[in-house]
């Protein structure tokens, strides 16, 4: 039963739309906060004239996720972006906080790494394309 098509159908979807969303909803709020998070990742030693492409990153891929387009590139690359933001903004192990949103992070990269070995499944873009 769980190897059928409709049950692997369903888990590729309800795998792709909630981390498609994070990422694209992450990305539209940058853009109105922008100077905020500008400030917020100068002050993390990462320059914030990158924040366009993070915006981009991030609302751009998340969208593919969403659509199932080109899915397993978009994940690949959020999962090595997604490990880029936790080493940056995440990796004070003393802190309680940034200890769960590390290891956040890392069940998200492994979410996208499961959507890259997967494929996006036949309810998406990539599917109806026979990818």
């Amino acid at each position: 039963m769980l190897n059928s098509p409709v049950v692997r159908n369903t888990s590729l979807l309800l795998a792709r739309l909630p981390i498609g969303f994070m990422f694209a909803s992450a990305g539209f709020q940058k853009i109105g906060g922008y100077a905020g998070v500008q400030k917020y990742m100068d002050a993390m030693g990462v320059p914030g004239a990158l924040l366009p492409l993070v915006i981009i990153t991030e609302l751009g891929l998340g969208l593919l996720l969403l659509a199932g387009f080109k899915t397993r590139y978009a994940a690949l690359a959020l999962a090595g972006f997604t490990l880029l933001a936790t080493y940056f903004f995440h990796f004070n192990l003393a802190d309680q906080t940034q200890t769960l949103f590390f290891f956040k992070n890392l069940a998200i990269t492994g979410g996208l790494l499961a959507i890259v070995g997967a494929g996006a499944g036949a309810w998406s873009v990539d599917g109806a394309r026979g990818e």
